[in-house]
């Protein structure tokens, strides 16, 4: 209720706004279309980074998955999180999942807050580096020594907070870490050096997607520079964190022109730019999830095709003694 709230209050003011300005001239010249496929390419070896890093984050936890089911896995989710509310496309992952490999599902939904965890740490960063920059064009001067003391005095009174309840509530921590220790299986095993090159990695995707960015605003002739799309991933991703409906529709595109807008972009270029960018990031990759979803584990995969051919040739069912022992799982 509230993510379809606030979906359509964001969209009502992009509407608004967006039939004040002129119709929109897409880029169609050899340059520019040639310079949008090759961002489409690129957030293809971005999302493969993405796939490749939660692959490493399973084989850490001994669940033996294979890299084609976490490469298709990871289109699906994303595939989910842009047609379906409350992000579903990561409960798909977690569903699917444990069939695939050696994992329970609260160890798959570990692996996966692990990834959300590496996201946010690597964004919390790039943040860290476009934000003297935002701040700047917005007017406003702050001493970067000062702004290192608040966020670290903050830091360390969250700290401070955080231990004094774990004091004070010992015993029942003990027994909720033993009902939910498995979920945070993969999160514990960041805290060493494979976690840190994981780390390293998400930095690398989150460069990548910056990458794009700076890509369509080629196509589109704007100057923003490396500095410039990383600001824009970072303000959108931020307002993407905002409850939404599907796609993160709203949200993300407020969060997008908001960074144009302090950036200082030509007003007549931002709703291309939103535009492109939509269509660069997401349509591609929501249609690949769809046919990966239903090809490989719908109703069209092979498996189950194979599986028709036998009960059609009347086979029987295979009795209690016959049937071949599941492959086992370890537990949660």
């Amino acid at each position: 209720m509230l993510s379809g709230a606030v979906s359509l209050l964001a969209l009502a003011g992009i509407t608004y706004w967006a039939l004040r300005q002129p119709v929109p001239k897409l880029p169609v010249s050899a340059h520019a279309v040639g310079t949008l496929l090759l961002a489409i390419a690129l957030y293809a070896v971005a999302t493969a980074a993405r796939a490749e890093r939660w692959h490493q984050i399973l084989r850490r936890m001994d669940a033996q998955p294979r890299r084609c089911d976490v490469y298709g896995l990871t289109t699906v989710g994303y595939m989910g999180n842009n047609l379906l509310p409350a992000k579903a496309g990561e409960a798909l992952r977690i569903l699917i999942l444990p069939s695939r490999c050696r994992v329970g599902r609260t160890k798959a939904a570990g692996s996966v807050l692990a990834e959300r965890l590496l996201d946010s740490v690597a964004l919390g960063l790039a943040l860290a580096i476009v934000a003297p920059r935002l701040l700047g064009e917005l007017g406003v001067s702050l001493a970067g020594g000062t702004v290192a003391l608040a966020a670290a005095a903050v830091t360390l009174l969250a700290g401070l907070a955080v231990a004094w309840a774990a004091r004070r509530r010992r015993a029942a921590l003990a027994a909720a870490a033993r009902r939910i220790g498995p979920l945070f299986t993969a999160t514990r095993q960041l805290a060493s050096l494979p976690g840190i090159a994981l780390l390293i990695l998400s930095l690398t995707v989150w460069g990548l997607e910056a990458g794009v960015y700076l890509m369509i605003a080629d196509a589109l002739g704007l100057g923003l520079g490396f500095a410039g799309a990383l600001a824009i991933v970072v303000t959108a991703n931020l307002f993407s964190l905002l409850p939404a409906a599907p796609g993160y529709a709203g949200t993300f595109d407020a969060g997008v022109l908001a960074a144009l807008a302090t950036l200082g972009t030509d007003i007549v270029d931002r709703l291309p730019y939103l535009l492109l960018l939509r269509g660069v990031l997401f349509v591609p990759i929501t249609l690949t999830g769809l046919v990966v979803l239903l090809t490989a584990y719908g109703p069209w995969s092979p498996f189950r095709a194979i599986s028709r051919r036998k009960d059609r040739g009347g086979a029987r069912p295979a009795t209690a003694a016959e049937t071949p022992p599941s492959v086992p799982v370890r537990g949660d």
